[in-house]
């Protein structure tokens, strides 16, 4: 399955990540990801032959040079799933600083 690259990619970084969504109190820094929705497809001779698998991947930490940051986009990177760095935010009343990337993985249809 598709989406065992990206759990590959994240056990790299850490074994603090999650799918959809953390325990209620977690350790920093973690990770949640999650696949989110069908992006493109490209279609042939009336059939679907590639589909694009897109999700988001977000860091929660309290340290704004994380080395998580450098880790996942490396992670990323070496598996061949391509990326963006969509938002950083920092959650005032926490002082949580929040990454998020998009990953895009395209596969052929069975």
């Amino acid at each position: 399955m598709i989406l065992a690259d990206i759990k590959t990619a994240l056990l790299s970084v850490s074994t603090r990540f999650y799918r959809y969504s953390a325990p209620v109190t977690p350790f920093f820094p973690y990770i949640i990801w999650q696949d989110e929705m069908e992006s493109d497809m490209f279609c042939g001779d009336g059939r679907k032959l590639f589909k694009t698998i897109e999700g988001s991947i977000d860091l929660y930490t309290k340290t704004a040079d994380d080395s998580f940051i450098d880790k996942i986009e490396k992670a990323l990177n070496d598996a061949g799933i391509c990326f963006r760095l969509n938002s950083v935010q920092l959650e005032p009343t926490t002082r949580i600083i929040h990454h998020e990337w998009v990953w895009n993985i395209e596969t052929e249809v069975q």
